[in-house]
């Protein structure tokens, strides 16, 4: 069996990103094509994709502010997005739901996490269900607050790791 592979995301990646964003989030949560193609666009260096035999099955985006307003919805289209600002935001990281389960999440957010260092970064902020709090605690994000974000109609956590 061969071992999932990472990489920079690419613009020919947009069309099976949305697909599992769709698959993996709920109602208005996940992000639209041109929205996801926008973050390809715009911070491909924060835009990581997993591969296994050649298919995307996963992947994690990002954009960078000054100053980090978590309920920002603009900022989710990158609005105000700075690639040399310190403060990370992580918009996704979802897996395709027919590879869940298997430790891939975890793989793709710490390989992301050693990329933020290396590229300078101080902070990664995250935004997450309650169900998934425990989750971010075990990888070494400190819990915030309760967001005032109701993306997608849904009640969020705000979720930050010092680098």
């Amino acid at each position: 069996m061969n071992h999932p592979a990472l990489r920079a995301a690419t613009p020919a990646d947009a069309q099976r990103c949305y697909d599992i964003e769709a698959a993996a989030y709920e109602g208005d949560e996940g992000a639209t094509l041109e929205k996801i193609a926008t973050r390809i666009a715009r911070y491909p260096e924060g835009f990581l994709v997993m591969t296994r035999e050649d298919e995307v099955i996963g992947f994690i985006n990002s954009g960078c502010a000054h100053e980090v307003v978590m309920s920002d919805e603009a900022f989710k289209e990158l609005v105000g997005h700075d690639p040399a600002a310190p403060n990370v935001v992580i918009m996704s990281v979802v897996i395709d739901p027919a590879h869940q389960g298997k430790g891939y999440a975890t793989t793709l957010m710490h390989a992301f996490v050693e990329r933020m260092k290396a590229l300078g970064k101080q902070t990664i902020h995250l935004m997450c269900k309650e169900r998934h709090v425990e989750l971010y605690r075990r990888m070494g994000y400190r819990y915030v607050k309760p967001s005032d974000s109701d993306h997608g109609g849904m009640a969020w956590h705000e979720m930050v790791m010092a680098l």
